[in-house]
């Protein structure tokens, strides 16, 4: 069983690949590389230009599973939602990573941060805040807040971010999002939506002369799926599972 699969409802495996200077926006460089990436990915055939500038290619996502990649000014995304597997995800990856060099004029001097990016998605009715809190706790300094009278939580999305390195270059984060506002705890009445747990290994920096890309990012995924299991899945992502599943 994929474990990742089994602690969500849905979750995604994430490549960001954030450069210096501003990314070709030319029509036929742009073409050509989604063309380029759409030989190995044919699925992959919806292709628009969003508000913001960035270019997407898509699969349809109505399929449980789908995957999408974008250009952006100064960041290339790629994404796999539900793969069976991190390995089914990560060749879509190193694809982008392979390509961008020659297609897209990205060189290792030029990367500002490589992520590689672990999502979990919990759909949840009722009051995320309250919930998060319920589940995770809160350290005994805070605790004292959430017990006053009266009171209910509005804003509760822990976060930290962790250095793994003595130079600080490569750093790990967790964050958790909620989406809840006042307008629904003062209603008491919350649609259904989505808590969603982050968590992300980061490359700070330009990457040696000789450093490659697809090197870096598969040294962040094996961190990564370390520190999930070590860390994240029992400590985070069963807890929040196992309070929506008893309300």
């Amino acid at each position: 069983m994929n474990i990742y699969d089994s602690v969500a409802d849905d979750y995604f495996v994430n490549m960001n690949l954030y450069t210096e200077m501003p990314l070709p926006s030319q029509r036929e460089t742009v073409l050509e590389f989604f063309g380029r990436f759409q030989k190995t990915y044919p699925s992959m055939r919806n292709f628009y230009n969003r508000d913001n500038g960035a270019f997407v290619l898509e699969e349809d996502k109505d399929q449980t599973s789908y995957s999408w990649l974008s250009i952006e000014d100064r960041r290339i995304c790629s994404s796999v939602v539900n793969p069976t597997t991190i390995d089914d995800a990560f060749p879509q990856h190193a694809l982008a990573l392979e390509l961008a060099p020659y297609m897209l004029s990205v060189s290792p001097l030029d990367c500002e941060a490589l992520d590689f990016l672990v999502g979990f998605d919990f759909t949840y009715r009722g009051n995320h805040d309250e919930l998060v809190a319920e589940a995770l706790g809160l350290s005994p300094a805070f605790e004292s807040v959430l017990s006053m009278e009266g009171t209910r939580p509005l804003n509760f999305e822990p976060s930290i971010t962790m250095a793994l390195t003595e130079d600080c270059r490569r750093q790990c984060r967790l964050m958790v999002e909620t989406r809840t506002n006042a307008y629904q705890v003062r209603r008491d009445d919350f649609p259904e939506e989505t808590i969603s747990v982050y968590f992300t290994i980061r490359q700070y920096g330009s990457l040696p002369h000789d450093g490659h890309f697809v090197q870096t990012l598969t040294e962040l995924r094996n961190d990564c799926e370390r520190l999930l299991e070590e860390h994240v899945i029992e400590q985070i992502l069963r807890p929040l599972q196992q309070a929506i599943s008893r309300k």
